[in-house]
């Protein structure tokens, strides 16, 4: 039992993984794609305010391609904290009907009154045996609260 009253955190492992290399490969590309421009032969002339703003551009972009690694659960015997790529929701146990991943889901989710759930995008289904693994601690902890 003792086990189940520690703090889990959860993150997506091949999503984080992914993100980083794409945002570096896009940072980099379009880094050398402004150095370049300064001497193309195409006629057209590129300033240094062309450069700064192509680079800043793909910095931008791999900004975005980050927020797919933000995604993180933090729970404990108390309750759940969702950060998806926007926003960030804490639930109490009492609250969760159902900690489910659904035949086919790209991700877990959380299945709360009313029919409405909360999707979970730090436990994802590529992540195969970590994803299993966290998904049964989540289910642990919230039969543990159901329990109490």
């Amino acid at each position: 039992m003792s086990e189940q009253l520690e703090t889990v955190v959860l993150r997506p492992h091949r999503a984080l993984i992914s993100s980083v290399i794409g945002a570096v490969l896009i940072a980099v590309l379009f880094v050398v794609i402004a150095v370049l421009l300064e001497t193309t032969p195409t006629g057209v002339y590129f300033r240094l305010a062309d450069q700064v703003s192509i680079a800043l551009i793909g910095l931008f972009i791999a900004g975005g391609l980050l927020l797919m690694a933000r995604p993180r659960v933090r729970a404990d015997a108390a309750g759940i904290e969702v950060r998806n790529v926007f926003a960030t929701r804490r639930l109490p146990w009492s609250e969760v009907v159902r900690v489910a991943f659904p035949d086919g889901a790209s991700w877990a989710r959380l299945d709360l009154p009313d029919d409405e759930y909360l999707p979970v995008l730090a436990v994802q289904a590529v992540d195969r045996e970590r994803a299993v693994a966290g998904i049964t601690r989540l289910r642990e902890l919230h039969a543990a609260a159901r329990a109490r």
